[in-house]
């Protein structure tokens, strides 16, 4: 007997989706789920410090969150669970993740961690003084502007099975999703641009 034979989930994986604010113990959780689950843990800031020292360089984020999409959707197929740590501000990045799992025979799970602005900032700033090497600069005026742009799940959004329709002018979430991240592999159907890029730092 093969190791496909012996060896293959008898249940769907899962695809976990962090949902946060920096600070608000994302990767914490992610790794946590990691051992627990068995999962693979893709959490770009661990690689963006040591490629390019810097959270977003030029654009860079966005391609490394793609590949890390590709790399979450055939894992995904072997049966393998995957931990999204990206912390993906907006619904329709939620939305777009959840219908690329279910394309991909898994289930989903939405991770939210909740955090008030004064614990967010205590946790960023005694990160940055114990380990500056891991994380990014984040002024006050940061975090203010981030939490801004935030939209944060409703219990609706992290309970219902039910995946809402791609925005007007998209005719799929795959098509959707080609373009938030260009590097995911999916296949592209529409010209049009999706907003720009809510991006976090850890």
């Amino acid at each position: 007997m093969n190791w496909s034979q012996t060896s293959r989930p008898t249940s769907p994986p899962t695809l976990y989706v962090l949902i946060g604010l920096p600070g608000s113990g994302k990767t914490t959780r992610a790794r946590d789920l990691e051992g627990q689950q068995h999962a693979l843990r893709l959490t770009p800031d661990e690689w963006m410090i040591p490629l390019f020292g810097d959270n977003d360089a030029n654009g860079k984020r966005d391609v490394l969150e793609g590949r890390f999409i590709s790399l979450a959707r055939s894992a995904l197929r072997m049966g393998i669970s995957v931990i999204l740590d990206f912390g993906v501000w907006s619904k329709n990045e939620r939305s777009a993740l959840r219908f690329l799992a279910s394309e991909a025979g898994a289930n989903c799970e939405l991770v939210y961690l909740h955090i008030d602005s004064i614990e967010q900032h205590g946790r960023v700033q005694r990160r940055q003084g114990a380990s500056p090497e891991s994380t990014f600069p984040m002024t006050p005026e940061d975090l203010a502007e981030w939490a801004g742009r935030f939209e944060a799940p409703d219990e609706s959004e992290l309970t219902s099975s039910e995946i809402p329709p791609p925005p007007d002018g998209f005719e799929s979430w795959d098509s959707w999703s080609a373009h938030r991240w260009p590097s995911s592999g999916t296949e592209v159907h529409d010209p049009r641009a999706v907003e720009p890029a809510q991006h976090e730092a850890f």
